[in-house]
C-alpha cells in the first residue's frame, strides 16, 4: 500500500513541529507540501532526513514554495515550474518520480500550489486562469506517458457548491468563479479522477478553515486541496481521507492534510 498526501503547511519553519508530528503519526509514503514560504537554502532538509524522508523542494522567500517528501526514498525530480510564461518566477510547481520500497514501478507525483486569484476580476485572477491552462498542458504530457500519476496540491478551487459550508458566503471569491471551476473541470474531462469528490458525492468534506471569524470552531470550511489521479493510479485506489484533527492542534496550518492510498 502506498499513501500519498497533500498538505499546505503555511510556513514550514513556523509549522515544523506540527509537520514532523504528523509525519510520525500518519507515516505517509509521499507528502506534497505547499506554501513552504522558505528560500531553498533555508529548507529544513536535515529534519526530514532524521525523520526518514528524502526531499526535493522549490522555494521562494516569504511566499509560495513547494516540496515533495518520500519515506525511505529520494524523489527524482522530473520538472520544476510550468512552461508557457518564462517570466513567471513564482515557485508553485514541482514534479518527481518516486519509487517506494520494492515497488516495480515509480509514481509520477506533481506538487501544486495554484494561484489564489483574488481579488477578481483583475490581473491576479487572469494569472490564475493562465496558470491553470499551463497546468493542463503539462498534465496532458504526463497523461501521454501512461504512468501512474498524482497531481496533488492546493488548487485554490472549490469544485462544487457542496464543497463549501456556504456557497453564498464565497460567491464572489476567485475560488468559486465559473472560470476557475471550468478550468478544474477540464482536467477531469481530460480523464483525471478526483477521488475524494467521487467517494463523497454529497460533499461536506473540508480541507481548509480560515483563521478568521471562528471558521474552525464553527466548522465553516471548504475543499480546495485535491489529489487528481491518472487512470493507472485510479485503478489502484483503496482509500481517501482528510486528517482533520491536525487542523485543531496548537499553531496548526489552516489546511488539513488530505490523502489517498493506492494498492501496491
Amino acid at each position: 500500500m502506498t499513501k500519498i498526501a497533500s498538505f499546505n503547511i503555511n510556513g514550514i519553519k513556523a509549522r515544523l513541529p506540527r509537520l514532523l508530528e504528523w509525519l510520525e503519526e500518519t507515516r505517509p509514503d509521499i507528502a506534497c507540501l505547499q506554501e513552504i514560504k522558505s528560500q531553498d537554502e533555508g529548507f529544513p532538509a536535515d529534519a526530514f532526513e532524521k525523520a526518514g524522508y528524502g526531499a526535493i523542494w522549490h522555494g521562494q522567500k516569504s511566499f509560495n514554495g513547494v516540496a515533495i517528501l518520500a519515506r525511505g526514498a529520494q524523489p527524482v525530480e522530473t520538472k520544476r515550474g510550468l512552461d508557457g510564461e518564462p517570466e513567471d518566477e513564482q515557485s508553485r510547481y514541482l514534479e518527481a518520480d518516486v519509487t517506494i520500497g520494492d515497488a516495480e514501478q515509480s509514481l509520477r507525483v506533481a506538487c501544486i500550489y495554484l494561484p489564489n486569484g483574488n481579488p477578481q476580476p483583475g490581473p491576479k485572477f487572469d494569472y490564475k486562469l493562465r496558470w491553470m491552462e499551463r497546468l493542463r498542458a503539462r498534465a496532458r504530457q504526463i497523461w501521454a506517458e501512461e504512468v501512474p500519476a498524482i497531481l496533488a496540491g492546493d488548487y485554490n478551487v472549490i469544485p462544487r457548491d457542496n464543497d463549501v459550508w456556504s456557497p453564498p458566503a464565497m460567491a464572489s471569491d476567485a475560488l468559486m468563479q465559473p472560470e476557475s471551476r471550468g478550468a478544474y473541470q477540464r482536467l477531469l474531462n481530460d480523464g483525471w479522477t478526483d477521488p475524494i469528490g467521487n467517494w463523497h458525492p454529497d460533499g461536506q468534506i473540508w480541507t481548509y478553515w480560515d483563521y478568521q471569524r471562528g471558521a474552525w470552531q464553527r466548522d465553516h470550511g471548504f475543499r480546495i486541496d485535491h489529489l487528481l489521479l491518472s487512470p493507472q493510479a485510479a485503478d489502484r485506489l483503496k482509500a481517501v481521507g482528510v486528517d482533520k484533527d491536525h487542523r485543531g492542534r496548537e499553531k496548526a496550518s489552516d489546511h488539513a492534510p488530505t490523502w489517498v492510498e493506492l494498492r501496491g
